[in-house]
């Protein structure tokens, strides 16, 4: 998706605001004194509570300060998006963003009350989350190319649920569908855990969503993985091959994994970025948050603030031209 050196140059040319930002009164030891909030865009149960949750108990353990992880769904995950960006951009509130909040919103939601790109600054990259299209046990194709087959032949029987109109499970399943001519209905959910929900009974037929919601299901048989969105096969699913593996026409080069991670209020000194960004690294580096994260299908992704920030300008670029060809629209 993005090389090494795209990355190098977008990080050096990251606003430096966000490298030297004010810095306040108190000093980088006295961080934090107090309880910290984790604002989740989704319900409980998706992929974005999931690691929330499992980074919030480590920085409760390595600061001995309760790390409270409070879900705000609706509206796309603007709602919550909002609510982050107006906290006190003193490191206390801080908020799990992914490729939609983060990348694809602002696309989607032109006229929102804030401008995500100015709104906060970035803490810390926290994984990469393959997708992995799934399918309910009673439609009949086990490949992506007999799915396609099955969609075309039988236009109307097909739909795909999604974590919200405009979510990134949304144009994960429109940009799979405007590569390879799949046929699907779309149903909007109010958040991953519900669109689960209703998969698992067999209301909706398809779902292209993070692992971490979908594996267990996997593993139970409840669910038959077709194929996943990154470039490599999953170690948890070696059978289940990429997308761009398939063969189906205009699969070649298909790459649409999800990402999360980190961000504050845009003016939260620097000081306390940089001590958030080191124990969420710290965190990301032991066994636990590994096992944890690695079992869900994510790969834990340690790096720095500007890195994580050079990810959200290229991706919001990459699905900014998605969100315009599948003519996609939140009305």
């Amino acid at each position: 998706m993005i090389d090494r050196r795209q990355l190098l140059a977008w990080a050096a040319a990251w606003p430096a605001a966000f490298a030297a930002a004010p810095s306040s009164a108190w000093s980088q030891d006295d961080f934090p004194s107090r309880a910290l909030r984790i604002i989740v865009p989704f319900t409980p149960g998706g992929s974005s509570d999931i690691l929330a949750r499992a980074v919030g108990q480590e920085l409760t353990q390595a600061w001995g300060r309760p790390v409270v992880v409070e879900n705000v769904p609706g509206a796309g995950g603007t709602l919550a998006t909002e609510r982050a960006a107006r906290a006190a951009p003193d490191g206390y509130t801080l908020f799990m963003g992914h490729t939609g909040t983060l990348a694809i919103n602002p696309w989607l939601y032109p006229h929102q009350r804030i401008d995500t790109g100015k709104a906060f600054a970035p803490v810390a990259w926290v994984a990469r989350v393959p997708n992995v299209l799934v399918v309910h046990p009673s439609v009949p194709a086990d490949s992506l190319a007999a799915l396609v087959d099955y969609a075309k032949a039988h236009p109307t029987a097909l739909a795909y649920g999604s974590g919200g109109n405009g979510s990134a499970a949304h144009l994960t399943m429109e940009y799979l569908k405007l590569r390879t001519g799949l046929k699907a209905l779309h149903v909007p959910y109010k958040g991953t855990a519900p669109s689960v929900t209703d998969l698992l009974a067999g209301q909706v037929q398809m779902l292209f969503t993070g692992s971490p919601a979908l594996m267990p299901h996997i593993k139970a048989g409840s669910l038959r993985a077709i194929a996943v969105s990154s470039p490599q096969r999953l170690a948890q699913l070696p059978q289940v091959p990429t997308v761009a593996e398939t063969g189906v026409p205009g699969a070649a080069g298909f790459e649409a994994d999800q990402w999360y991670g980190l961000v504050a209020p845009a003016g939260t000194p620097a000081a306390v970025v940089d001590r958030i960004n080191r124990q969420v690294n710290a965190a990301l580096a032991t066994a636990a948050v590994r096992a944890r994260l690695v079992s869900e299908g994510a790969q834990p992704m340690p790096s720095s603030p500007a890195r994580f920030g050079a990810l959200i300008q290229a991706e919001a670029s990459r699905w900014g031209e998605t969100v315009k060809a599948a003519r996609v629209t939140v009305d």
